[in-house]
């Protein structure tokens, strides 16, 4: 029974398989067929959708698909070619617009017959490795429409033509172009790449290259920059209208490559308005512009770096090799300070604060301060000069703004030692003279400076503080001891720490009378309250306060410096005195005593002496008098000392050999510290180990590190190895 119902069962499918004959397939296609040409001829209301889906279906499944299939591409064939001939007779503007009215009725068209024909998409499609209907009739709209020869060349030239009228412009149908250019897309990237876009970029980088050479010739380099911009932003913006997205990295290639990349030198050398003439008349717009289109192109910020640092570093060679701009060291270093903020705006407004420029900035400054040997000392002046008087009544912040710019410059040198010698000497002599603006100004900076250097500097400057303290307490001990001396002149000394203060050897100075007696009894006091010490009296560090008594009356309160005093006490009991008197009176060292007589008699409304022959220098055969006629309307007279701002060249080599005694043990305690932890090491290696260790204080010279190994080889802390006379062994 159930072999029967089995049997039964194959025969009533065998049945169903060929009950289908070919005269209903081809009746069947045929009201397909009918249905597609209503469709294509937009008279698609009067058909039944449903029906027409099963007649597709009953065909696919009687094994009649190849029929539909093969139906299907040559009659939608042959309405794509009546299509490409409507549009191919189009003319003028109505060609584009043609073809935009045909390519939507045939997408209209295709999404039905997709519809009809979806079981045939489904089933018999992918089974036999055809082509599915909606790929299908956008390949027979490519082959029959877009390459039809009439049309194909006529499209790709339209297409540009509006391109270059936009370009020069004139008004364009965007939404039109952009429906153009997205047939093309949803062709398939190919074609939209080999029909138009390739073509595309290969008249854009002709048109650009043309415009390119017209405004070189014609623009300064800012206007040529600020063109190249609205060109650039015109394709990005043309590209988001109507061309593919991916278009928009190479048509700004051909933009960038043909207006920046290729004229990049001539830009930044342009003459009277190229790179250098910008950040000299600091257009901080045009500099932005440069530094954003040449960003885009290979090499193009290094360019921009390389004549930058080549022209801060060339300016910074005039400066320094320009004798009247060093004579004033406060105004030299307000020079570099002014020309570090110029271009660290440019830096910041223009160049987006890109650190490759800040480092290129910086290692320039650092390159042509050091060409100065006088930098350490001309910044410590700068800083003493701020201290004395220039941050007087200026706020906290503008003074700590003021020392970040120091403490900047002091990072760029690069014997920072040789600045910490001067800064000690600068700090001693406003200490004692008490002309500091503030001591939390000064305390500021040494912390700014602690930083910097380390404990081991500042602690001798805070030493600095306590003995000016410390000296104070002295003073009032030594009056409480001597209320006899309440009524005569009143003297005040600062007793300073040999270790802490800048070594100076005693000057001789030969004080008048009264004020000699009272050294005395205050060496005398402090000795014995204080075993083991020794005093040495700095007098050309000194200041006094003289009243005196001029013709008609005239009563003036002087302050003046110790040597200033000694001079002009001698005049109580002269009328006349000439240099060579004054000079053996006093035993003041000759080029002080010249500062000193300079003060006195030259300077307007302070020349309490009068020199013959009158002139600006004081020469040793000149005679001084009092100056009977002097008069104030000030009752106390500061007579300052002519200063003698930069050191002679005397006191210079002087510094200059203190500092490089001092490096010694400082290049022997590097070298035993390498040593003792490398064991042994080469010449060259040991030469470059150390000087990398002491860069944060000074550059070691390669031949004082040879003479500091060969003095630790002879003190038995280092040894030769036999064999190779370069390497060194440490010998613990």
């Amino acid at each position: 029974m159930s072999n029967q119902k089995k049997r039964n069962f194959q025969i009533e499918a065998f049945k169903h398989r060929v009950v289908m004959d070919p005269k209903y397939a081809d009746r069947t296609w045929k009201i397909l067929e009918h249905a597609i040409h209503e469709i294509y001829n937009h008279n698609a209301s009067g058909l039944s959708f449903e029906e027409l889906y099963r007649n597709a279906y009953n065909m696919v499944l009687h094994k009649f698909g190849e029929k539909l299939y093969a139906g299907l591409v040559i009659t939608m064939t042959g309405h794509l070619r009546d299509i490409a001939k409507s549009v191919e007779a189009a003319q003028g503007a109505s060609f584009l617009e043609e073809l935009n009215r045909k390519w939507n009725d045939h997408n209209k068209a295709l999404q039905m017959i997709r519809d009809i024909l979806m079981y045939m998409d489904r089933t018999y499609i992918p089974s036999s490795q055809k082509t599915p209907v909606h790929e299908l009739g956008l390949n027979l709209w490519r082959e029959n429409v877009i390459y039809s020869s009439q049309i194909r060349t006529r499209l790709l030239s339209t297409l540009l033509d509006l391109v270059h009228k936009e370009r020069t412009g004139e008004m364009i149908d965007r939404g039109l172009m952009r429906n153009i250019t997205k047939i093309l897309m949803d062709l398939g990237p190919s074609v939209y790449g080999q029909e138009f876009e390739i073509h595309f970029l290969q008249v854009s980088a002709e048109f650009y290259r043309v415009e390119s050479q017209r405004f070189i010739e014609c623009c300064d380099c800012g206007d040529y920059l600020k063109k190249a911009e609205r060109h650039l932003n015109e394709e990005i913006d043309r590209v988001s209208h109507y061309l593919d997205p991916r278009s928009e990295k190479k048509i700004t290639n051909v933009v960038e490559k043909e207006m920046i990349e290729n004229h990049m030198l001539t830009l930044i050398h342009m003459e009277n308005s190229g790179l250098i003439n910008m950040l000299c008349d600091d257009r901080y717009e045009d500099l932005g512009r440069m530094y954003n289109l040449f960003r885009r192109v290979n090499d193009g910020l290094s360019r921009i770096r390389e004549v930058m640092t080549g022209h801060i570093r060339e300016s910074g060679k005039q400066l320094i090799s320009d004798p009247e701009k060093l004579k004033d060291p406060v105004e030299f270093v307000q020079r570099l300070l002014d020309e570090k903020d110029k271009y660290d705006k440019i830096i910041n407004l223009a160049f987006n604060n890109d650190k490759s420029f800040q480092n290129a900035l910086n290692s320039s400054f650092e390159y042509f301060i050091n060409l100065n040997p006088r930098s350490p000392e001309f910044i410590s002046l700068f800083v003493d000069d701020k201290l004395r008087k220039g941050l007087k009544g200026v706020s906290e912040d503008d003074m700590e703004i003021t020392f970040d710019k120091v403490m900047m410059l002091f990072r760029f040198l690069q014997e920072k030692d040789m600045f910490e010698k001067y800064y000690k000497q600068h700090l001693a002599k406003r200490l004692l003279s008490g002309k500091t603006v503030s001591d939390d100004a000064e305390r500021s900076l040494i912390v700014k400076l602690k930083t910097e250097c380390g404990y081991q500097f500042t602690s001798k400057l805070e030493g600095m503080f306590t003995d000016m303290k410390t000296s104070q307490d002295t003073m009032q001990g030594f009056y409480s001891g001597h209320p006899e001396l309440a009524d005569g002149p009143t003297l005040t000394v600062q007793v300073l720490t040999t270790g802490s203060w800048p070594t100076q050897a005693p000057v001789t100075c030969n004080l008048p009378a009264e004020m000699l007696a009272l050294c005395e009894k205050f060496r005398s006091y402090y000795l014995g309250t204080h075993t083991g010490r020794r005093l040495s009296w700095q007098t050309n560090m000194g200041t006094a306060d003289l009243k005196a008594n001029f013709a008609k009356g005239q009563k003036h309160e002087l302050n003046v410096s110790t040597y200033q005093m000694c001079v002009l006490m001698l005049f109580n009991n002269a009328d006349r005195l000439t240099y060579k008197e004054i000079e053996q009176a006093t035993e003041i060292p000759a080029s002080d005593l010249k500062r000193c007589l300079q003060s006195l008699a030259l300077v307007k409304g302070r020349n309490v002496l009068r020199k013959e022959p009158m002139s600006k220098e004081v020469g040793e055969d000149d005679a001084f008098f009092v100056n009977d006629k002097f008069s104030s309307k000030l009752y106390k007279v500061k007579i300052g000392t002519v200063v003698a701002q930069k050191e002679s060249e005397p006191e210079k080599q002087e510094t200059r050999q203190r500092v490089e005694e001092d490096r010694k043990p400082q290049i022997e305690a590097a070298i035993v510290r390498i040593m003792k932890s490398r064991k042994q090491l080469d010449h060259n290696n040991l030469i470059a180990e150390v000087t990398k260790q002491l860069q944060s204080r000074f550059l070691a010279n390669p031949t004082e590190v040879k003479k500091r190994v060969e003095s630790l080889i002879e003190r038995e802390f280092l040894e030769r190895d036999e064999s190779d006379r370069k390497l060194y062994r440490y010998l613990s």
